[in-house]
């Protein structure tokens, strides 16, 4: 199987659980990323490389997934024509990518409160595969067969507002670029915006993404 868009390992961890690590192959943009699933897992294949370009010989895996990665790719037809490449005849092409489109993102609340600071801010609603039925869209276009779309759902408790902050203000992604590109007045009041719309602590955060698998 092949994890593309492998970040730090976290989906490259549960396929090694499950079929062992010489079964598993990563591939990711990022130099530090690569570097750090490398040390995670040093028996995985990690390479460094674009979705639009795998560096991968056709019909290699079984199955190639994206576990939101999509909404970031330059070109998804192509990053999903690629993976269904690498993937022998048969084989599942599987990704998913929150529902910014509908609201139900971990990252609703953020952007929420920054619409109300700027409500023209690109809050990734407009993303693809970030609404229902895109993803089928984008894998059907990409040369899949009987391809469906599921929802994954998710809670997490976070225990302080802190604690649920502080990933922002690491300027990791689009939320964390556009809060490090506010002056320190309008950080704040961000804050408070984002404070003042979630629950007493500790709180829970629901969210939930569309799914989508085909085969190649």
């Amino acid at each position: 199987m092949l994890d593309v868009g492998c970040g730090t390992g976290v989906l490259t961890a549960e396929l090694v659980g499950r079929l062992g690590a010489a079964a598993v192959c990563a591939v990711d943009p990022s130099e530090p990323l690569v570097a750090a699933t490398r040390s995670r897992h040093p028996d995985v294949d990690v390479r460094m490389g674009r979705a639009e370009q795998l560096p991968f010989d056709d019909h290699s895996f079984d199955g190639a997934l994206a576990q939101l990665v999509v909404h970031f790719m330059e070109q998804p037809v192509t990053g999903l024509g690629e993976m269904t490449r690498v993937t022998g005849p048969g084989g599942v092409v599987a990704a998913c990518v929150w529902d910014f489109a509908g609201g139900h993102s971990p990252l609703a609340t953020f952007w929420e409160a920054a619409r109300e600071l700027e409500p023209a801010i690109d809050d990734e609603s407009e993303r693809p595969g970030a609404g229902d039925g895109q993803l089928v869209e984008l894998l059907e276009a990409a040369g899949l067969m009987d391809v469906e779309q599921g929802i994954l759902s998710i809670e997490v408790e976070h225990p302080s507002f802190d604690e649920w902050w502080q990933p922002f203000t690491l300027g990791i992604g689009p939320a964390g670029a556009y809060l490090g590109g506010l002056d320190e007045e309008h950080r704040d009041e961000l804050r408070e915006r984002s404070r003042r719309r979630l629950a007493t602590e500790p709180f829970v955060v629901s969210a939930k993404a569309w799914a989508a698998r085909g085969r190649a």
